[in-house]
């Protein structure tokens, strides 16, 4: 009987012991999965962990931004706020001083007066030379001879074509009258002082004897020198020739055209100072200068 009894129990604690070992199972299954949900959440907080404190690092550099701005906007009010108290220091003392202005206005007035009333003397004194060196000379006469009075000096300018024989310094045959005008003018003075000043452009000479531009405008103004001298009487204590090669251009010696103005010889009639005196007493006041 306790043999059989014996038999009974081993079955009975073998499946105890499988029943214990099932529980077991189930709970690690059970803890793992705990532990996978643990780990997501724990990764879930890193990553929401690091967005925020990039969000507080964003903010921190905003608010330093912000303090920075303020800081600024705080030293611009300052300026502000100093330019308006110097204004309204100044608005009061610009009551004080306001008979000052309007003396030194007054002054200026007067003196913008003398500055206009200069300029209608000296054009003035511009028209009675002009008048009085080309007063032996016609109208059709002036359409040959370019005249121009600047501050008391005439500038007579003639083109090489009218003056000189093609590429040479040698008078031409139809300047003769041109420059019988011109001594014209210059005899009416005789005590002035004449400078024959030659000018080129900037091409190159390529002519016997002489080396360049400069050779070339002193030789031309030599010769309307000699010309007046030898054919009309100049006395040449009066003359003066020069010569200015290619560097006093009037013109772009890039064209024809601008080649050809730059290509003369002028012809420049100037008072001494006695002279130039003489003239300004002469000249007629603003009101009664013609107008042209």
């Amino acid at each position: 009987m306790v043999r059989s009894r014996n038999i009974w129990l081993v079955p009975l604690l073998l499946g105890g012991t499988l029943m214990v070992g099932c529980v077991s199972n189930k709970k690690y299954a059970a803890l793992e999965t705990q532990h996978r949900d643990l780990a997501e959440l724990y990764q879930k907080g890193q990553l929401d962990l690091a967005e925020s404190r990039a969000k507080i690092k964003s903010l921190e550099d905003q608010l330093k931004y912000e303090r920075k701005n303020n800081a600024a906007l705080k030293e611009a009010y300052a300026r502000l706020q100093g330019s308006l108290d110097k204004s309204i220091t100044q608005n009061t003392q610009g009551n004080v001083n306001i008979s000052k202005l309007v003396d030194e206005i007054n002054a200026s007035n007067r003196y913008i007066q003398h500055l206009v009333n200069t300029k209608n003397k000296s054009d003035s004194l511009n028209l009675v030379l002009t008048n009085n060196l080309t007063r032996s000379l016609s109208r059709e006469e002036l359409r040959d001879v370019d005249i121009q009075v600047l501050k008391g000096v005439v500038y007579i300018s003639l083109s090489d074509n009218m003056l000189y024989k093609s590429g040479s310094y040698e008078i031409s045959d139809q300047a003769d009258e041109t420059l019988r005008k011109i001594a014209k003018i210059i005899m009416d003075y005789s005590d002035y002082e004449v400078l024959i000043e030659g000018n080129t452009d900037t091409d190159p000479i390529s002519q016997p004897n002489i080396r360049n531009n400069w050779d070339l405008s002193v030789l031309r103004a030599s010769s309307v020198v000699q010309a007046l001298q030898n054919k009309y009487g100049v006395s040449p204590k009066r003359l003066t020739a020069g010569g200015r090669g290619e560097y006093n251009p009037i013109a772009d010696n890039t064209t024809v055209a601008g080649k050809a103005r730059n290509r003369r010889t002028q012809i420049i009639i100037t008072p001494k100072l006695d002279q130039f005196m003489e003239l300004i007493d002469k000249a007629p006041e603003a009101e009664s200068v013609p107008s042209t």
